[in-house]
């Protein structure tokens, strides 16, 4: 995302559920101003973002807290995240194609980390049999 990696504040907790089956302990933690609308109509709030370093389609998550503290209601049926704004309610669309891509590109991903890790174990346990079984 192009954002410089000296300046995170350091980070010891682990998180789960991005890619399946798999926890990770963050590089850090990014404060950054997030704001959505357009220029007559938009909000601007300073979200922490947990920075990981590993492969995804995503280049950021928001989740609950940041949700809440934009005051937005998502609909995932719709695509659609509304929250309030000075001049009236914002609404935020998702695109469809760009979200079935998202969500293939990670089960692709998960998919290949699932081989990898398998490979490793058979490796393994190809090394730990006896000469004569080999």
């Amino acid at each position: 995302m192009g954002y410089d990696m000296t300046s995170l504040v350091p980070s010891d907790q682990a998180f789960y559920g991005i890619i399946p089956k798999a926890g990770l302990t963050q590089v850090g933690r990014a404060t950054l101003p997030v704001t959505f609308g357009t220029r007559d109509n938009y909000r601007t709030e300073y979200v922490n973002f947990e920075v990981a370093e590993f492969e995804t389609s995503y280049h950021a998550i928001l989740g609950r807290p940041s949700l809440a503290k934009f005051m937005a209601i998502p609909n995932h049926m719709y695509l659609l995240l509304k929250m309030p704004a000075p001049k009236g309610d914002l609404s935020v669309y998702g695109d469809l194609q760009t979200s079935y891509a998202c969500d293939a590109k990670n089960i692709e991903l998960s998919d290949t980390l699932e081989r990898s890790k398998n490979s490793v174990l058979v490796a393994l346990a190809a090394k730990n049999l006896p000469a004569d079984q080999q």
